[in-house]
């Protein structure tokens, strides 16, 4: 057995036990509710699950916007949005759904618009780079509003402001370190140090990725300010559709809440999601953020959890068609040739 094989099964394995681990806290976060009443309450959205999915399709083709903006030999046009909205369906599927937590999907992007649309490997890498970059930036700030509305509310107790006081304090300091390693080419740095140091045709070549990958990253933070602007504003509104996607829904069950509880749902939610990205999923953990965050603010952890439940449905759904967009472009390869549709 080879060692991509033996590495492969290693990574099935840990996604397995971290599956276990979202169920077990799953099971802990339904123990004690009434599943009926969470059922009941989900069933009365009803037709609003296909707003749900609509407002979602909107969120996801402002993202993959943002990504375009990135992409800067490609023109800005309507069907280069969509072909980049399609690979990224497909990708964040593979994110989903593969052992290799939340980046399986990365790769394939980068091998589809290659193989489909002719986009060298090296560009397509650096964007993915950026709209990462970007996509964090942009929830910094959406989660910073978020738990500054949470310390002006009366309803939640210390512990709580002080718990998302820290995660929010983790993810802001991993953005600010991965923004610097781009920024300031600590990666090529670091590689050179090595480099001169062993002596290895192998690692001078992963140096001259490196280097050149570096080179573009800085390149576009330099030179297109203000397409990382508008991509970093884009970015920021895709957050900001997942609070109209929560206050909708309460508007639907007839238990409607102020903007600023929205926003705290949706921003303590994100944050528990980006905590648990070794979870497939955060299955489990979401749950249990819909049912402490929206029953400290209803009242009613019932509620939390049919919001919950109505958002796993809307992600089902997405997963399907990522696959099937995933087989269309499989049925297609060996039929298209890539260059002859560039424009």
């Amino acid at each position: 057995m080879s060692e991509s094989e033996i590495s492969l099964k290693r990574s099935w394995l840990w996604r397995g036990v971290f599956l276990l681990i979202g169920l077990g806290l799953l099971w802990i976060v339904f123990a004690g509710i009434d599943v009926f009443v969470v059922w009941q309450n989900a069933r009365v959205i009803g037709w609003g699950l296909l707003g749900v999915v609509i407002l979602y399709v909107l969120a996801f083709l402002i993202d993959s916007l943002s990504w375009h903006l990135t992409l800067v030999s490609l023109p800005i046009s309507f069907r280069w949005v969509w072909r980049l909205f399609a690979v990224r369906m497909v990708g964040e599927t593979y994110n989903n759904v593969t052992p290799i937590v939340s980046m399986g999907g990365e790769p394939v992007k980068a091998i589809l618009l290659k193989r489909h649309y002719a986009v060298p490997y090296h560009e397509s890498t650096a964007s993915l780079i950026l709209a990462k970059t970007i996509n964090m930036v942009g929830l910094c700030v959406f989660l910073m509003i978020g738990f500054s509305f949470m310390i002006h509310t009366g309803k939640f107790e210390l512990v709580y402001k002080q718990t998302a006081g820290i995660g929010l304090t983790a993810i802001v300091v991993a953005t600010v370190l991965f923004f610097s390693i781009q920024r300031l080419r600590l990666g090529s740095i670091l590689g050179e140090w090595v480099s001169n140091r062993f002596l290895s045709k192998r690692i001078h070549f992963f140096v001259q990725k490196i280097q050149s990958m570096d080179e573009a990253l800085v390149k576009f933070y330099t030179t297109n300010g203000r397409r990382l602007f508008v991509a970093s504003m884009l970015a920021f509104l895709n957050w900001v559709l997942g609070v109209v996607e929560i206050y909708i829904v309460f508007w639907i069950l007839d238990r409607p809440i102020t903007w600023s509880e929205a926003w705290i749902i949706e921003a303590v939610t994100q944050m528990v999601r980006s905590s648990t990205f070794f979870i497939p999923l955060s299955i489990g953990a979401q749950e249990g953020a819909f049912l402490i965050v929206a029953g400290t603010i209803t009242g009613a952890p019932a509620l939390g959890l049919s919001i919950g439940l109505v958002r796993r449905f809307r992600e089902l759904i997405w997963i399907i068609f990522g696959y099937l967009i995933g087989v269309c472009y499989t049925a297609s390869f060996g039929r298209f040739n890539p260059r002859s549709d560039i424009n």
